[in-house]
């Protein structure tokens, strides 16, 4: 079995390598996957992408033409795959979860990182600067945190801010049941909310959930925390937002148009994306490149479940964790994982 992997680094190189061996060749493409760069899968069995690929009609066409029988992605989100126009044409399998406890952790650390200034903290004292000026932050415990978004990652940092002593205020379309979660509207989580967490997947309904709108209804001084994905947040109207003082910060693990832009190493370069730019050099914003997920056990999670997910598609002939549009129920196919979804 040959499986491309593209958009790779280092360390996703480490984690799928141990996996090669007899009847199994890997290779590891350090470009992303885009309709230019489609030809090298071909001779493939199987593609390996992750969040920046780009996986439209073109490319499906492209793959299904070169040979490959499976899309697999080494991740949750599949929000940059055609998976209408896959179907009847590619199977794709994705990761659903493979560390939730990194990504709520990674959200509660820029979430503190934040209101207590430890960043401009760490800077100061490098340079033996001990002032406490400008330092002041404020307590979690009482605050109201809005949760958007309650699968495993939302529930998780849930419990997190519980132990702080937040009140916790979620919304979702699909409440989880006997969960003791205090769910409301959109616009009362909105409104209420003195801090804002995102943990929902990117689809037509939830694009640019943050607009101008939406930031006029929040509290005056609200914390934005985004670890899911960018364009949950119109990016230009944060940056007015912030502008106005009306959201107080941001914490951005993901950004709209981060796919030419995070993964790769820009120091000592002018980045042309003007509204990241501004957005970096805002006192009350901190932007993490996509590492929310970034642990050696979530890595470890992430390869072994992808390679779970190749196995049994091609030795019993269906996966679990294959997505399905036909159906309407993307990751809750009617077939129960049966059998393949065509």
């Amino acid at each position: 079995m040959n499986i491309a992997f593209f958009d790779t680094k280092p360390y996703d190189r480490e984690s799928f390598e141990k996996y090669e061996g007899p009847g199994m060749h890997l290779r590891f493409f350090e470009t992303r996957l885009t309709p230019d760069t489609v030809n090298l899968a071909a001779g493939s069995d199987v593609v390996c992408v992750f969040v920046n690929d780009v996986v439209n009609a073109e490319v499906i066409d492209k793959l299904c033409q070169g040979g490959v029988k499976l899309l697999a992605l080494r991740c949750a989100g599949y929000n940059n795959v055609d998976l209408d126009h896959a179907f009847g044409r590619l199977h794709v399998v994705h990761v659903p979860a493979y560390s939730p406890y990194a990504v709520a952790e990674h959200t509660m650390a820029l979430l503190l990182t934040s209101i207590r200034r430890i960043h401009k903290a760490y800077n100061r004292t490098r340079d033996f600067n001990f002032s406490l000026s400008g330092l002041t932050g404020f307590d979690l415990h009482g605050k109201t945190v809005g949760v958007v978004g309650t699968g495993k990652i939302g529930r998780i940092f849930i419990d997190i801010c519980r132990g702080f002593g937040m009140k916790v205020l979620a919304y979702d379309r699909f409440p989880a049941a006997d969960s003791g979660i205090d769910y409301v509207s959109l616009e009362e989580l909105f409104t209420q909310s003195d801090i804002i967490s995102f943990h929902c997947p990117l689809t037509a309904e939830t694009y640019h959930m943050v607009n101008a709108q939406t930031i006029q209804i929040m509290k005056k001084g609200v914390v934005l925390v985004n670890t899911s994905r960018g364009a949950l947040i119109d990016a230009e109207a944060l940056l007015e937002g912030i502008k106005e003082r009306k959201v107080g910060a941001a914490c951005l693990d993901v950004y709209e148009e981060e796919s030419d832009i995070f993964f790769q190493d820009f120091s000592g370069h002018i980045v042309s994306d003007d509204t990241l730019a501004r957005l970096i050099t805002m006192p009350n914003v901190i932007v993490t490149s996509h590492q929310a997920f970034l642990t050696s056990e979530a890595l470890g999670n992430i390869a072994e479940t992808t390679m779970n997910n190749i196995s049994s598609f091609f030795e019993s002939g269906s996966c679990e964790n294959e997505l399905c549009y036909h159906c309407g129920q993307v990751e809750n196919c009617r077939k129960l994982r049966r059998k393949k979804c065509f």
